[in-house]
Order: structure tokens, then sequence, then C-alpha cells
């Protein structure tokens, strides 16, 4: 039997992040996946083909003051996820991670996935930024085309 799409999207997701080198970075586990939809329910998203996930978006809504220390490197991903107040009013949205399984690609997954989040934090918090730390050229891309349709400024840490 071949690998389940399960098993690809955690190799997938140790490939492009390899956050087991990288303590600063959030290292997602049930308990982290939990913590988020106290936070919010919409923070965790995944696209199911019917044979398991192909698709798995996070995001972290958070406070600006948040949001300034990560972007300028005052504290980690990892920092601004354990910072993250609850029954907070979230101003911004860290656009945390989005991975698809290669042959799902170029489909709008990720975005669809994003954009429906976003839609559902934007109903309970004054969004007012977007803001990423890619990997990727594709994510880059993806955050600045969901910024242009969700019209709210996007912040970049490089």
């Amino acid at each position: 039997m071949g690998t389940s799409n399960f098993e690809r999207m955690i190799q997938l997701a140790d490939d492009v992040f390899a956050v087991k080198n990288d303590p600063d970075q959030l290292d997602v586990n049930q308990d982290v996946l939990d913590q988020l939809r106290r936070i919010h329910p919409a923070t965790v998203s995944e696209f199911d083909d019917g044979h398991g996930p192909v698709a798995w978006v996070l995001l972290i809504p958070t406070t600006l003051g948040l949001m300034d220390q990560f972007l300028n490197h005052s504290i980690s991903e990892k920092e601004l996820y354990e910072q993250t107040p609850l029954d907070a009013a979230y101003e911004a949205i860290y656009l945390c991670s989005a991975m698809v399984l290669e042959e799902y690609r170029r489909k709008g997954i990720a975005r669809q996935l994003t954009l429906k989040a976003i839609d559902s934090i934007r109903k309970d918090h004054p969004i007012k930024n977007l803001f990423v730390w890619s990997f990727t050229i594709e994510g880059d891309m993806t955050a600045d085309t969901i910024s242009q349709i969700t019209s709210l400024p996007l912040l970049k840490r490089l």
C-alpha cells in the first residue's frame, strides 16, 4: 500500500519548514492545534479529497503589538503563538502556513481555504493587517494575492 495523504502532508511540512531543526518555529502537534482552535475556530483549515488531507492552512489571529515584535525579530514564531492571548480583540492575522500536495497545487485550494478562514475571523475581530514569513516563492505569491483580495495590507518578515 502507498503512502497516505496524511503521511505525505507530514513529510511535506518537514521538508518545507524543517521545524525540528529550528526551535524558533512553531512545531505543530495536537496540543498546538487545540490551542489555535481556542484562539479562533477558523485558524486551522483542511481540504480532504475523500482519501485524506491534500491541503492544510494555519492562521494565527493576534495583536498588532505582537505582529510588530515578530516582524522586527524581537519574538520568534513560537513566541508569537505562545504570547497570543485568548479572548482578545485581534487586529492582525499571521499567515502561518499553507501546504498543498504537489498534484493539487495551482488549483486555488490554499487561497480559498485562507480566504474563508480570514472572512470568518473578520466577523469576530477588527482585522487591520495580514503578515507573513514566507518560505517559498509560491507562499509569497499566495500571500500577495490574499492581501489584494481581502484589501488588507500585507507585512512581511524578512
